[in-house]
């Protein structure tokens, strides 16, 4: 019966609900860093494994005796069964309590992982990557919510900010501690990790982790699967598009048509259900949540186009190995952890978030403009300034974000809208990376065609190519140096023109800034 009954709780837990106060945490506990460390490791496991696999496919694919197209998989079934898993969140963290569902999550997430290292051919490797992504898929709006809950509201905006750190720095980590085990250990370490840090963060959420009231409300097992077909479906028409010439393929529509009949009828079903829909209908009433959900889908294009960009242009244009290709990128971490700060201390004085949020996403838009006047000769210098500059546009963006999404949210909805904000974080980044991918393939083949076009017995100041035969090998070698570096000019232009792009996505979420009203201030301690 679709029922709701008053909160009870129902499961023990080291802490319970205070009564509110000013200035009192929702599930307050003796020690709150020592809960927060908790929470945050298992959390940084879970955001580090979206990336830190990516390094070691080749290696996987040798040993598993994989092709190309199978190894694809393992990131795939990954991100695939993440996403459609996120959206029940919200419901699972009411019916099972959400102190039950983190360490569940958390203890499901370290298992798959060890499976994932012991995984002996390919097919168990993509079962295995499809449970983690399962299991892993609750921890990141878990996290949040219980950031925000042991916290009293003077101190959520620092929380964001710690919050928000592991958020930002794991795509950045990821692939150099990716490279490093694989390069000094084995490429299972990269799943193997995950077991003792797991471990340290399962025994303090099982001895101090808190939990909600368990609410029973009835599933919606309808809206549950609209929303799952159109995430898998969008997911797989990103993923397989690039490989099977997009729309020139009978499977990209099938995805498509997919998509777009889900999506619709997922929406009718949403926006009409009397009581008990998947995503309570309250949160989009809530416009800085709506504006934040916009934001969030900009902040996954800009952050993870940008990660999947940059390592393969350093390695294989400038000649970047791959602990050299983190080190280059770290600055754009310490840029994040500054803005961070700032914007956390900024946040608990009552400053408006607004011009905040702006101003962050003006420096990102700003370093994009930067990176699209890059061309092969750009020195590190120049690499390491825009990483950081982006990095303190997204720290300066992401704890104002946060912190006007969640002010005017009722408790009970804080798992479910941090499970939305996330999905759509998610859904952003899936569609930048396949987005600038397309691109950069199209435009590489586009650039070449028209570099070539202008290399004639003039302008290659090395031999006639119309009368290449005549030189035989030595001819054929010059030719190869020529395409060479046409090849190294066209790949520069089409990289050129995907930060273009990023820059337009970030400079047209603007002006969404006015949309957004400011939040009532935090309580002071």
């Amino acid at each position: 019966m679709a029922t709701a009954q008053s909160a009870q709780p129902v499961e023990p837990g080291p802490a319970a609900p205070a009564a509110p106060a000013e200035d009192v945490a929702a599930l307050p506990v003796a020690n709150t860093w020592l809960v927060v460390f908790g929470i945050m490791t298992a959390s940084l496991l879970q955001i580090l494994d979206t990336t830190i696999a990516n390094v070691a496919i080749p290696h996987m694919q040798a040993s598993l005796g994989a092709t190309r197209d199978e190894v694809s998989w393992v990131l795939t079934s990954y991100i695939v069964a993440s996403a459609v898993a996120m959206p029940i969140t919200g419901w699972l963290a009411d019916r099972v309590g959400s102190r039950r569902l983190f360490i569940w999550s958390t203890a499901g997430f370290v298992v798959a992982s060890m499976m994932c290292g012991l995984a002996q051919n390919i097919t168990e490797m993509v079962l295995f990557r499809a449970l983690q992504g399962v299991t892993g898929a609750f921890i990141g709006p878990l996290s949040q919510a219980a950031m925000l809950d042991v916290n009293k509201p003077s101190r959520q905006a620092q929380m964001m900010g710690v919050w928000g750190m592991g958020i930002m720095l794991g795509p950045i980590l990821g692939p150099l501690l990716g490279g490093w085990l694989t390069e000094n250990w084995n490429w299972r370490w990269v799943f193997y990790v995950n077991v003792p840090l797991g471990a340290i963060a399962l025994t303090i959420l099982i001895t101090e982790l808190p939990s909600r009231a368990i609410r029973i409300r009835r599933f919606d097992m309808f809206g549950f699967a609209m929303v799952a077909v159109f995430i898998a479906a969008m997911q797989m028409m990103l993923d397989r598009g690039t490989q099977e010439d997009w729309f020139a393929s009978g499977e990209i529509w099938i995805y498509a048509l997919l998509m777009a009949c889900c999506g619709w009828i997922g929406a009718v079903h949403l926006a009409t259900s009397r009581k008990d829909a998947l995503f309570n209908r309250a949160l989009f009433a809530d416009r800085n949540f709506v504006v934040a959900l916009i934001f969030m889908a900009a902040i996954g294009v800009a952050m993870f186009a940008t990660m999947a960009l940059l390592p393969p242009m350093l390695q294989q244009l400038f000649g970047y190995t791959v602990i050299d290709t983190g080190w280059v990128l770290m600055p754009r971490g310490v840029g994040t952890l500054i803005s961070m700060q700032i914007a956390g201390q900024l946040a608990r004085r009552g400053v408006d978030p607004r011009p905040m949020v702006f101003m962050g996403f003006v420096l990102a838009t700003l370093s994009f403009w930067q990176m699209s006047g890059w061309s092969l000769g750009v020195d590190e210098r120049s690499v390491i300034i825009s990483g950081f500059i982006q990095g303190l546009g997204m720290g300066l963006v992401f704890i104002p974000l946060n912190t006007a999404a969640f002010a005017t949210l009722p408790q009970e909805l804080r798992t479910e809208g941090s499970s939305l904000l996330i999905l759509l974080r998610s859904l952003g980044a899936s569609i930048g990376i396949s987005v600038t991918t397309m691109m950069l393939a199209r435009n590489i083949q586009t650039s070449h065609s028209d570099l070539a076009s202008h290399v004639t017995a003039t302008a290659s100041g090395v031999v006639d190519v119309s009368t290449v035969d005549r030189f035989q090998q030595l001819g054929t070698t010059a030719l190869s140096v020529i395409d060479g570096e046409i090849n190294r000019q066209a790949a520069m232009i089409a990289y050129i023109d995907d930060f273009y792009l990023m820059m337009w996505v970030t400079a047209a979420a603007l002006p969404f800034i006015l949309l957004m009203r400011r939040p009532p201030p935090l309580s002071r301690r």
